[in-house]
């Protein structure tokens, strides 16, 4: 099991129970490090004292927050952890309110929450009761160097955990509002239409990331000493003005078959060793 990122004990009411969290996701990339133009050869960041005109190590540097400009205040770990909230060891659910209640802009990341085994009949039940009732606990817990306000919610197999933002980090837009008056009624049922035209279950294995798995396939052929080509781009169409008619356009594109799935980064891989291995 991947190593857990925080360890304490969940409370609700009077009951309490021993947890660990886990990282439930994260975004995959192709990482890239920085060499010198001239020579390929890796570069690395140096820290410089500007002060003595040299370059220091890490073990010299220490945290400093800035109260005024150029005026700082010396924090080390032992000031933090003096700072640290009870939660940062015990994670209190505070309330328990409506699934649907809870926008996804405050989502920020997810863990999954398992239990020690010395708190699994707590955890079952309030496991059981969150799915039996379809609401969520909001809590409180302290790690990476801050309090995070999270959600617990019942996932298909125990407790997940969503770390979320608080109402100051989420940014309010003005212009961000909807002419409720701008669709027509004839128009809104067409768009209705199309939108049950190509409703399904959600099967997140059927979504991949193409950029990423072009980036492996161009690293790929530049390896095997080939020139780099632009991907394919998808067929560009002349802007339909008229709202109506685009929408009619549409409806009839969701009801053709759907095409054959292009081969993937990976697949292109594989292919481009298996021909070079036939070439040699």
């Amino acid at each position: 099991m991947a190593s857990n990122v925080w360890k304490g004990h969940l409370t609700f009411g009077l009951v309490s129970l021993p947890i660990r969290l886990f990282v439930a996701a994260r975004a995959e990339t192709i990482g890239f490090n920085q060499l010198h133009k001239t020579d390929n050869s890796r570069v690395k960041q140096v820290l410089y004292c500007q002060v003595e005109d040299k370059p220091i190590t890490r073990d010299e540097i220490v945290k400093g927050y800035e109260y005024e400009k150029g005026q700082y205040v010396v924090i080390d770990e032992e000031d933090l952890k003096k700072a640290a909230p009870k939660t940062a060891k015990t994670m209190e659910i505070l309330e328990f309110v409506k699934a649907a209640e809870v926008d996804p802009v405050f989502f920020e990341s997810s863990y999954y929450v398992a239990p020690e085994e010395a708190g699994m009949k707590p955890y079952s039940l309030l496991y059981q009761a969150l799915k039996k009732t379809g609401y969520v606990a909001v809590a409180k817990v302290a790690m990476h160097s801050r309090e995070h306000i999270v959600i617990l919610r019942p996932g298909s197999k125990g407790l997940l955990l969503h770390t979320m933002y608080y109402r100051d980090e989420v940014r309010e837009a003005d212009e961000f509002q909807t002419d409720t008056n701008a669709a027509q009624e004839k128009e809104i049922e067409l768009a209705t239409m199309l939108i049950n035209s190509l409703a399904a279950s959600f099967e997140p294995e059927k979504y991949s990331d193409q950029y990423r798995e072009n980036v492996k396939a161009m690293i790929q052929a530049k390896l095997e000493g080939q020139e780099a080509v632009e991907a394919p781009t998808t067929e560009k169409r002349a802007p339909v003005i008229d709202i109506m008619e685009a929408l009619k356009l549409s409806l009839a594109e969701a009801k053709k078959p759907p095409q054959s799935v292009k081969k993937s980064g990976d697949e292109a891989i594989t292919e481009a060793k298996a021909k070079k291995g036939r070439k040699n």
